[in-house]
């Protein structure tokens, strides 16, 4: 079995793989020995890391870079969040896609907002983009795609509109040839669990503090939870808490 079959195969709803998110190697390699399936990014993370912003303000070539070393690092799957795919327009992406894959990385998180502006792609915009995607990838590259309809809403705010909004969305990726659907920001598990029976592809959710835990999720019929860029703000808390205490001695 390919790492690419693997990873697949790691996303059973109500039984969703775990992925502790990541920022380089080092911290890669800690997740593996911590007991992880898989490795994937979070380019929040990456990006403070590195001391850029998010949103693509990291340089593709230290994103491929950063890949290339966490790969080299661990001996299991690794996907990328790869934000908006650093291009718009499908040539450019389908070239992306194939680059990133080149790195050794399985697959990806591609998300639907518009970066550097506002809203969301269109879904028929959106599609083609992911089907972009896909030709530069290659057919066992596993696409997460991302939806940010929750995300640029207020949590009150969400509800049967936007969870039918997100399941249009779902088929729409999956048709374009998207392996994974992803909801960050929703929470409502009534609402996890309408998006999760409608969706044609297996869906991931993104734990954050306060959120329900794993084992509630997973009831929803969840087959992936990761945990974005929660990891390493723990962990510069944890390191700022350290260097203030030395400094105070």
């Amino acid at each position: 079995m390919t790492k690419f079959d693997s990873f697949a195969a790691l996303h059973v709803p109500g039984k969703p793989v775990i992925l502790f998110n990541v920022w380089d190697a080092g911290s890669a390699k800690v997740a593996e020995r911590a007991g992880a399936k898989a490795i994937a990014t979070g380019s929040a993370s990456v990006a403070t890391a590195h001391g850029v912003n998010d949103a693509e303000g990291l340089p593709i070539a230290l994103a491929f870079a950063n890949a290339e070393r966490i790969v080299a690092a661990v001996d299991l799957p690794v996907t990328i969040d790869f934000e908006g795919g650093y291009a718009v327009e499908e040539a450019p992406l389908a070239a992306n896609f194939a680059a990133l894959a080149a790195t050794g990385a399985i697959g990806c998180n591609f998300e639907d907002q518009v970066i550097g502006g506002e809203g969301m792609h269109p879904i028929a915009v959106q599609a083609r983009r992911i089907a972009a995607a896909r030709r530069g990838a290659g057919p066992n590259f596993f696409l997460n795609a991302r939806t940010d309809i929750f995300l640029q809403a207020k949590p009150d705010t969400h509800d049967r509109a936007k969870a039918d909004a997100a399941i249009e969305r779902a088929h729409a990726y999956a048709e374009a040839g998207a392996s994974g659907f992803f909801v960050p920001g929703l929470a409502d598990l009534k609402l996890l669990e309408r998006v999760c029976a409608a969706s044609p592809l297996p869906v991931n959710f993104m734990a954050f503090p306060g959120a329900p835990s794993a084992k509630t999720v997973a009831e929803t019929g969840i087959a992936r939870i990761s945990h974005g860029p929660f990891p390493h703000m723990r962990a510069l808390k944890a390191f700022e808490d350290a260097a203030r205490e030395a400094f105070a001695e």
